[in-house]
């Protein structure tokens, strides 16, 4: 008999499509979008989100965009805070910023300098581990703060771009996936 876990993360699994060469020839996009328009899909994520996250956290971070319609949720259900990391120019006030190397190009993250206490602990939330940069820009910016990484939670890991293996090499080794392919 299935366990009611597996069940909701097949339910996930089943939920994501596939788009061929999106964003350029070659590239096979996984496309979240059928997942949210479910929302006996868009349920069992949250819940899995939020059962395989570790107790007492404080704050729940999500990075722009998508990253977003799954760690607010998350949050509450926890009890915690919610806070962005987004890209430059998008948060009012004083921020810092992390950059980091993508397969076709650079990003910058930003963040509120004052968002998250030292000794805060923390729960990273996304919908897709990819290479791990976006992670790690993140666990940068955390540490900046004096936060404490407790755990990285997402949606979906794309194992063959070795991302969790390069956080491992950054000592993220608290790691999650719903579905791994």
């Amino acid at each position: 008999m299935m366990s009611e876990a597996l069940k909701r993360r097949e339910l996930v699994g089943s939920l994501i499509a596939d788009v061929p060469d999106f964003p350029k020839p070659g590239v096979v996009f996984k496309d979240i979008t059928p997942l949210l328009a479910s929302p006996t899909g868009f349920q069992a994520a949250i819940t899995e989100l939020v059962t395989s996250a570790p107790k007492q956290i404080d704050v729940v971070v999500g990075m722009e965009a998508r990253g977003f319609i799954f760690a607010a949720p998350v949050a509450l259900a926890l009890g915690a805070g919610f806070v962005p990391v987004r890209k430059p120019g998008k948060l009012p006030g004083e921020t810092i910023e992390e950059s980091f190397e993508l397969e076709y190009g650079f990003e910058t993250l930003t963040m509120h300098r004052d968002a998250i206490k030292p000794g805060a602990r923390v729960l990273v939330v996304d919908d897709v581990l990819a290479t791990g940069g976006t992670v790690s820009a993140t666990a940068e910016l955390l540490k900046q703060m004096g936060a404490e990484l407790v755990h990285v939670s997402v949606v979906m890991e794309l194992s063959f771009l070795g991302g969790r293996q390069r956080l491992a090499e950054k000592g993220i080794d608290n790691c999650t996936a719903l579905v791994t392919v």
